[in-house]
Order: C-alpha cells, then structure tokens, then sequence
C-alpha cells in the first residue's frame, strides 16, 4: 500500500509539472502561444545587414537568432513550399509585391505592430499581412564639380520636367526600362505621373539627352560620381552611397517621387510567433531602424528615425500615388511601345 501511494503521488507529480512547461507562457504582445527564446529569419537583406540587426535584437531581448541569407526567389519559393511545416518565423527584405504573393498564397500571419501608428499607411498592408521598414525612393543627382564647371549660375534641377533641358545633352545618365526594374520604375512613375501620351511625349524628349542607357541600376550613380556624367536618375540610396565615399554628388528628391521599400512580414505556423511579432516591433523602433538606415543608406519609415546626413526624412516626401499592379500588368506592352517608339 506504501509503495502505491508513492508510486501515485509521483505520477501525480509528474503529471503536474508536464502541465506547468505545456502551459503557455506569458507574452508581452497579448497572443496566446507558447513563449521561446528563438527566432529563425529568412533574409533577402545583405548578411551584414541582417547579422547586425540580429545582433542587436539578441542584445535587447536574449533571443537567440538564427538567419538564412539567399536571394528573393529562392526564399519567397521556401516559405511557399514549407507552407506545410513552416521552418522560419520571418521574411524580411524584398519589394512589396514578393509580399503580397505569398499572402495571396496564405503564407502569412498578419498581424499590426504597435508601432505602426507612427508607420505612414502607405508603407504597409491594410490587412497587416506586411509592413514596409526602408523606402526606396528615386531621385536625381548631380556632379556638383562638373555641374557648377559646365554650367556657371544654372539652378540644379529641382522637378522631374527639369531634367527635359537641351542644355543636359550627352550629360544625362538613366537606366534602360527595359534591361533594369530601376529603369522600368522610373519610366513608369513619369507615364503615371503626366498620364497616357504625355508620358511617352516626356520620354521622347528625354531618351535623345541620355549620354548612354546602362542595363545596370547601379551604374548611373557610379557615372556621375566619378564626373563621366553630370545628371542621373536613381535610387536616392545608391546615391547616398558615393555621398558618404566624399564624391561631389548633390541629391534631389522632385515633388511626386516614386517610392518602394523593403517589407517584412511573419511566416503563418513558424515555430516562435511570440518573437516573430517581437522582431517586427524592434525593426520599426527609432534604433533599429538608425542602425539599418547608417548600413543601407535607405530612409527610414519610423519618423523619429534620423535619417543620414544629407538624406530627406519620410516625413518631407512627396510621394506619387504609384500604382503598383497597374505598372505590372502593363510591364510588356509598355517595354513594347518604348522600343517603338522611343528608341526608334
């Protein structure tokens, strides 16, 4: 009778305690999944990138990362074919619409920081389903040096309809639409922004300025840091780049700028959805999103953020309303009518 009792009194014991470590933890962002202290980030983001903002959160948190770094595809296809057993808790890096697929696909958990209030709404889902965290904007820069050279008491140009100047002939510099998406996102921001034929009118007078057309988005910043070329087309952030290497590049930013960004977004069934919301919440805080903004030279989209120096804050963009979709759907027959017609 002795050992029954004691037999009995361990299972109860034992029964107790597997109880108490099932049980779910408690978790500051109100869900009721069980807590961990690990974290499993798929990367499209450059690995230095990622390793510090990892870093860094392990450093506020004690949450333990792990990251996988690959390319857009290739990542964007795992968290697709994984759908079943999901292996990582969160993508982060890439366009929007890499995004938007995989909620399409029902690969996403949706879910609204608490810092979002501060987050423009033009940076992140309705539904939650992704946030952007960086906004890549196009802008112009120009060669200070060679500039103020070739054209003494001239005003930089200052609006997009500026760069439509004679004066810019064999000094202009933007990207082939057809050969880079800088290129084609510039092209169609311009048919968006004026409309039908007087987009194609602007790039017919446009195109006989260029010096050259490059396939590569990051060969107009390249050109006119080393003073090849006066004026280019590009992303403000590869522009910053030469800026923080000393190049005499002046950034402009025109009215009705188009602007993408970097989105993040949380796997639906990852193992640790507790720190998955955690990170989400840390990658839009003041200081994570300094550290990635002095990595990346990218504009932050939390306000308070300082952007580098020299760079515009979100706050001072006048952001196009850009459709996405539209510029998609659109994608061959406008490449078509560009190699008809403008480069005829």
């Amino acid at each position: 009778m002795v050992k029954s009792k004691k037999l009995f009194f361990a299972v109860l014991v034992f029964f107790a305690v597997s109880v108490i470590w099932a049980s779910p933890q408690k978790d500051t962002t109100g869900s009721a999944e069980p807590a961990t202290n690990e974290l499993l980030i798929y990367s499209i983001i450059n690995e230095d990138h990622i390793k510090a903002l990892s870093e860094l959160f392990t450093r506020q948190t004690g949450v333990k990362v792990s990251y996988f770094r690959a390319a857009t595809g290739e990542l964007v296809n795992r968290v697709k074919a994984e759908q079943a057993r999901p292996q990582a808790d969160i993508l982060i890096g890439g366009d929007s619409a890499n995004h938007v697929s995989l909620a399409e696909a029902g690969a996403l958990l949706a879910y609204t920081s608490k810092a979002v209030p501060a987050i423009p709404a033009f940076t992140r889902a309705a539904d939650g389903a992704w946030t952007g965290f960086c906004v890549l904007t196009l802008g112009i820069g120009v060669n200070e040096q060679r500039f103020k050279e070739k054209y003494p008491g001239k005003a930089y140009p200052q609006t997009w309809d500026d760069l439509n100047d004679p004066v810019y002939k064999g000094e202009l510099i933007f990207t082939d639409p057809a050969a880079s998406s800088t290129g084609y996102l510039f092209l169609q921001s311009q048919l968006q922004r004026l409309g039908g034929d007087r987009g194609w009118d602007y790039f017919k007078q446009l195109t006989p300025l260029a010096a050259q057309l490059p396939a590569s988005g990051g060969a107009p910043p390249r050109l006119i840091g080393t003073g090849e070329a006066i004026v280019a087309v590009s992303y403000v952030h590869a522009l910053q780049q030469y800026v923080a290497q000393g190049y005499p590049v002046k950034i402009i930013v025109p009215p009705k700028t188009v602007a993408s960004f970097d989105a993040i977004s949380i796997v639906k069934g990852g193992p640790n959805v507790v720190n998955a919301r955690r990170f989400v919440d840390f990658i839009l805080s003041k200081e994570a999103q300094e550290l990635f903004a002095s990595l990346s030279y990218t504009i932050p989209v939390n306000p308070e953020a300082k952007p580098l120096e020299g760079a515009i804050s979100i706050d001072k963009l006048d952001v196009l309303d850009y459709d996405f979709d539209l510029a998609g759907s659109q994608r061959d027959a406008a490449l078509a009518r560009w190699q008809n017609e403008v480069l005829k």
